[in-house]
């Protein structure tokens, strides 16, 4: 993606952010004016326990150009009700896949490049400077620094640096922490004292309710002089390892592009046809860029040797549910399989009683168990590797008395965390209590939990259902026939007891936890996967999805409450609480297109009637064409350019919040277009 001057206007560019990766869990963003908008905005987001503790430790470079003895800031900051304009030299900037800015002052051309050392906390950033002055050029560039949990910030204080000069390398230390490496190729490093860049302004933080100043420390600056008509390379390093004089920036920016490429290429999705046509080269560039995004969540825990999934940038950390919603697109529609295996591997690796860790701590690492639906949800993941791969063997050698063992769990009861699972004497299963959120839906603001949904939940019963068949179908494939007739007798009794208890004939609707009809998206999961609990071609199965269409269908996703209930609010905004009481009362989330997906592509399949049948698949034409339309465009406008956000207000504004880059949202559009689009599929 490029955009050129034009296309750089202040209001909206400040809006636009990118992102790039380094694999263990460290990042690079930022706005693409250059211009720092969140807390979580850096050239060097590091984790210093990969891929947990990140810290912020280079927030940007800012540079200046001198020419004829007048200075030109190519840098753009906020300061309260000052912007530094720089945006103003700035002709363009592109991603592709790295992120290039292109700078223009009277003759002189400034390009500067970004990437990371694949699997480093180092960051290369690589200028080329084109003076076509007939006199000498300067090129200041000034580190801006921190080095603090990327969650907080620094305000109205006073930094220790020490620093050491060897060579061309500079070593920091600010506040007493572990040393910061920086290296430049080429000209002189002018130590400062005392120098305090004074209340940067984050933007995004003010609108999200938090204080949005912060102080941070410029320990220095570079000074780099061009010759007349002279061409510079110039290549600046900033590292949390030492060893970094030596690092080649053309060698790391081929790596890392030539990574990438490869991700792409072994998917096969991209039409390879001589001619194409424009529709045809569009969605090619789409594919490309939503492959793309799918790199960006994967990520190593050394201390394991195993890889996982982020839920999101720049906040979330591994969360077994997203882990398991993302698993088929980002790994198996991307045919990394090797790396779905390890996936699997890490999800079952720390279960207790039964229970899948829903995430781990982003101090220690240690895993955390608030969740009653991970464990189900890895049921399906397990279908769809299967699907995909055949590979019976893995499953049964890793994965099938786990899986066994965690039904056992759920039937006898897991008190675990306080998450209250058992198994009901009408054979529906219930979970949580009044005080504890263990399903996706878990905003909660102190004490006050926004969307009670203990008892029996009609997703963890769907998936329950789901699990006992998929049990049923491995104990055949493994000769344990007194397993298949078990796993068999309890789901046909969990089936007849679930539609009897949660379908809403009055609404038209399951019930969304038993003794409660709001009209949510959840009800979906009873006709979405392998093996749904509700024949998805029945009066019931299609009922419930035209009301899901008709109440909570969006362009960016599917409401989490229908706007005719009480409670319903369609805006994601305004300081944290206000933000979760809006969370899942009514505002769109993308991942639940792939749900809705699903349960289309299943109402098809199980559908006997011809008329019936194309009926269906026309409106499935349909649905994935303006699936299409929206995120072509969506993918490359607002927040997270290349990717695609966690949710969107559900009025007219359709405003992208939360992560700026989401798992779950990136691999259900992609599931969406590749495996639903007749041309791509």
């Amino acid at each position: 993606m490029k955009l050129m001057k034009k296309q750089l206007e202040p209001k909206k560019a400040l809006q636009e952010e990118w992102l790039i990766t380094n694999g263990i869990g460290g990042f690079a963003s930022s706005t693409v004016l250059g211009a720092n908008t969140r807390r979580y905005h850096g050239l060097l987001v590091a984790p210093l326990k990969p891929p947990a503790r990140r810290y912020l430790i280079l927030s940007k470079l800012d540079e200046s150009l001198e020419i004829n003895g007048e200075k030109y800031n190519l840098y753009t900051n906020l300061c309260g009700n000052y912007m530094a304009n720089g945006y103003q030299y700035l002709e363009s900037f592109e991603k592709n896949p790295l992120p290039e800015f292109t700078f223009q002052v009277a003759n002189v051309k400034v390009q500067k490049k970004l990437s990371f050392v694949y699997g480093k906390n180092t960051i290369v950033v690589k200028y080329t400077i084109k003076n076509n002055q007939a006199q000498d050029v300067k090129m200041t560039i000034a580190p801006i620094m921190n080095f603090r949990d990327f969650h907080h910030m620094t305000t109205s204080r006073y930094f220790e640096v020490e620093q050491k000069i060897e060579d061309t390398k500079v070593i920091v230390k600010i506040d007493h922490n572990q040393p910061i490496y920086m290296n430049c190729s080429d000209g002189n490093y002018i130590e400062h004292q005392n120098d305090i860049f004074k209340n940067m302004y984050y933007l995004k933080e003010e609108e999200r309710g938090f204080y949005p100043e912060e102080d941070l420390c410029v320990p220095g600056r570079y000074e780099i002089f061009v010759a007349p008509k002279e061409k510079k390379e110039v290549t600046v390093v900033v590292s949390l390892e030492d060893d970094i004089q030596n690092i080649d920036a053309e060698e790391v920016f081929e790596k890392e592009t030539h990574r990438l490429e490869q991700i792409v290429k072994q998917t096969k999705l991209l039409s390879t046809k001589k001619e194409l046509t424009k529709k045809q080269k569009d969605r090619n560039e789409f594919l490309k860029d939503l492959i793309l995004a799918t790199a960006n969540f994967v990520v190593f825990r050394p201390e394991i040797g195993l890889h996982s999934i982020l839920a999101g940038f720049p906040w979330f950390l591994d969360w077994g549910r997203d882990t398991a919603i993302s698993f088929e697109g980002l790994l198996l529609i991307t045919k990394r399989y090797d790396l779905a295996r390890e996936i699997l591997l890490m999800l079952t690796k720390d279960i207790q009683c039964g229970l899948v860790p829903n995430g781990y701590s982003e101090s220690d690492n240690t895993p955390l168990y608030n969740s009653a639906d991970s464990s189900l949800l890895l049921f399906e993941q397990v279908n769809h590797f299967l699907k995909y791969t055949k590979d019976y063997d893995f499953v049964k050698e890793n994965l099938y008395e786990k899986l066994k063992d965690i039904v056992e769990h759920y039937k006898n009861g897991i008190d675990l965390d306080g998450n209250n699972i058992y198994l009901d004497e009408d054979g529906l299963l219930v979970s949580g209590t009044p005080n504890i959120q263990n399903t996706w839906m878990d905003a909660k603001i102190g004490d006050f939990v926004v969307t009670p949904r203990n008892g029996k939940v009609v997703e963890l019963n769907s998936l329950w259902y789901n699990a006992l068949k998929t049990l049923e179908h491995l104990a055949k494939k493994f000769g344990e026939k007194e397993l298949v007739e078990d796993y068999k007798k309890q789901a046909k009794e969990h089936q007849k007891v679930f539609e009897e208890k949660f379908y809403d004939a009055q609404k038209k609707s399951l019930q969304d936890v038993l003794g409660d009809n709001k009209v949510r998206p959840n009800q979906l999961f009873s006709i979405a996967t392998t093996y749904p609990v509700i024949n998805p071609a029945s009066y019931t199965g299609k009922t419930i999805f035209a009301t899901v269409k008709k109440k909570l269908l969006t362009k960016y996703g599917l409401r989490t409450l229908a706007p005719d209930e009480e409670g319903y609010i369609a805006e994601y905004s305004g300081d944290c609480v206000k933000r979760d009481k809006s969370y899942h009362q009514g505002v769109s989330w993308v991942w639940l297109l792939g749900l809705y997906a699903d349960s289309l592509e299943n109402i098809i399949n199980s559908e006997k009637d011809r008329i019936e049948k194309e009926k269906y698949m026309i409106e499935k034409e349909k649905f994935v064409e303006k699936i299409v339309a929206t995120f072509q465009k969506e993918l490359y406008a607002k927040e997270g350019l290349g990717s695609i956000s966690e949710l969107y207000d559900s009025n007219a504004n359709a405003k992208p919040g939360g992560t700026m880059a989401q798992a779950w949202s990136v691999s259900e559009i992609l599931k969406i277009v590749t495996r639903m689009d007749a041309e791509w599929s």
